[in-house]
């Protein structure tokens, strides 16, 4: 639509609609909410100053003596400065192809949907790579919210401007700096995890003696880092010597949601089920499987398998979990996990974008090696090596 009047026509329809939000954080002295444009910063200043929201920050050109020029990849420096350089959790909003290298870049990605009539002919292609092969996660909402959405509410989640989502953007923080690091955990280089590996990598042990392996990998995992993530919380048993004492558990076990991802991380998910008892077990084959019902009253999910090579079926279940609860702590709990896998690609976005996100290893792989028939993991573990 470029700069037409249709353009500023959508402009001034999503302002009306968000402009309740806006109200409502102007009184969060944490929250500031600025508008980015590679239009004219002088129209939006009016528009904004009309609609009696002049308190909010206008960044762009449109005249030779701003002495700059807002490109898409502008935005997107203006979203790695802030959370980068000032360590600020980013919510972006964006409705065309231009916003998409800013949405890749925040930690919250919102999809601004409106009328049909008036949407961006080419941001359905390019969402859609953004999405498939560039691992963006986003969520949108619908302005008005009769309108359409875009794809379905799986590959991009719907939200509404209410009081939730207001809470959600009042209490969210960033990360400290050593969260890219926080968020994955690995035993690597501990003397535990070379004895607990040898016989998941010994060819000679197959079938129940490898589901054993497997199922003290992942007690060992619950134990030395579940713990870590979801905490612990104290609770009174009885001594020996017969009085009470104090004993502790992880946190809210019985808000806590274990999958076992079939077939291979079954073994691995039961060890994890051992050291905490207390919490709900199933298993899912694929990210449908996992309901809203599932995910009521839970505070916290555990995926298990056995190995994450390049997290792209982990990051499907991630943002199904999502498009179902926005705010549940998610934790991965692996055998191996791909270096790479949290280095670069979708998991690695999925990081960036979701601090309640994280993933525990027994060790981390530079081997790209992927096992087919009697190399296979699952194979191996169910004695079906030879299967075609």
């Amino acid at each position: 639509m470029g700069y037409s009047y249709s353009a500023f026509r959508q402009a001034t329809l999503i302002l009306n609609e968000i402009s309740g939000l806006l109200e409502q954080l102007k009184v969060r002295k944490h929250v500031r909410p600025v508008v980015v444009t590679c239009g004219l910063r002088l129209v939006w200043e009016r528009v904004l100053g009309r609609a009696g929201l002049s308190f909010v920050d206008v960044i762009g050109g449109g005249r030779i003596t701003d002495g700059f020029v807002i490109t898409p990849a502008v935005k997107a420096a203006i979203i790695n400065r802030l959370r980068i350089g000032y360590r600020k959790y980013v919510w972006a909003f964006g409705d065309s192809p231009g916003d998409i290298p800013m949405l890749s870049r925040a930690y919250q990605a919102v999809i601004v949907v409106c009328e049909e009539h008036l949407r961006s002919k080419t941001m359905e292609s390019a969402l859609q790579n953004a999405i498939g092969s560039e691992g963006l996660w986003a969520r949108q909402v619908l302005l008005p919210g009769t309108v359409s959405p875009r794809f379905t509410t799986t590959d991009l989640p719907s939200i509404r401007f209410d009081q939730e989502f207001v809470k959600t953007i009042v209490h969210s923080r960033a990360p400290p700096a050593s969260t890219s690091k926080a968020q994955v955990l690995d035993a690597t280089d501990k003397q535990a995890a070379r004895l607990l590996m040898t016989p998941t990598r010994d060819s000679r042990v197959s079938g129940h003696w490898l589901r054993e392996a497997h199922h003290r990998v992942g007690w060992y995992l619950a134990v030395e880092y579940l713990a870590e993530i979801l905490g612990l919380e104290e609770y009174p048993i009885p001594h020996v010597q017969g009085h009470q004492t104090s004993g502790y558990r992880v946190r809210d076990e019985q808000q806590t949601l274990i999958v076992a991802l079939m077939r291979g991380g079954e073994p691995m998910a039961l060890g994890v089920s051992e050291a905490v008892s207390s919490a709900v077990f199933m298993h899912a084959n694929r990210a449908e499987d996992i309901a809203r019902r599932h995910l009521e009253g839970h505070s916290a999910i555990v995926l298990v398998d056995s190995v994450i090579n390049s997290g792209g079926m982990l990051v499907e279940f991630m943002r199904h979990i999502r498009g179902l609860d926005s705010t549940i702590r998610i934790v991965a709990v692996a055998g191996v996990l791909q270096e790479k896998a949290v280095s670069e690609g979708k998991l690695a976005h999925a990081f960036a974008s979701d601090i309640r996100l994280s993933v525990v290893a027994l060790r981390l792989s530079e081997n790209k090696f992927t096992g087919k028939g009697s190399t296979d993991t699952g194979n191996r573990l169910f004695n079906t090596t030879h299967l075609p």
